[in-house]
Parts: structure tokens; C-alpha cells; sequence
């Protein structure tokens, strides 16, 4: 899979946060395991005050390697790994 599909992801589970659960959901790749794996560091890493979904997706993938072991492994797991 391409880095893009990463960086989607790590958008995606941000934004999940500023957006009502029944308002949003979350596509096929972004499964439960690599949500609970990675919504913290991409919380710690990327989402500041007005994060927009480019600005997520290029920290994701700039920050890829600072992401958690967890993180990492789920990423790697899913077949997202850049």
C-alpha cells in the first residue's frame, strides 16, 4: 500500500476526535486495532490547535518513525506501512 494510505489514515483517526461518532465513520483500513494502536501518538504528534487533514497527513508520514512501536506494528500489520 502507498504512503498516502498512511497518512490517510493518521488523518482520519485525528479528525475522528473533533467529529461526533454517528456523524463520522471510519473507512475499511482504519480498523479498531490500528485506531486504539495509533490515536495517541498521532494525537501527541500532529493534531495542534486547527489541524486540517493535509497538515495531519504530512506529519503522519514525516513522523512515521516516531510513532509508537505499537503504532508501527499495527501500520505494518495492515499492510500501510510507506
Amino acid at each position: 500500500m502507498s504512503i498516502k494510505i498512511v497518512m490517510t489514515a493518521g488523518a482520519l483517526i485525528a479528525a475522528a476526535g473533533a467529529v461526533r461518532a454517528e456523524e463520522f465513520q471510519m473507512p475499511p483500513e482504519v480498523t479498531p486495532a490500528l485506531r486504539a494502536a495509533c490515536e495517541t501518538d498521532v494525537r501527541r504528534l500532529c493534531v495542534g490547535e486547527n489541524p486540517t487533514v493535509p497538515k495531519v497527513k504530512s506529519c503522519v508520514k514525516a513522523n512515521f518513525m516516531r510513532l509508537g512501536r505499537r503504532c508501527q506494528m499495527q501500520i505494518t500489520l495492515a499492510g500501510l506501512r510507506p
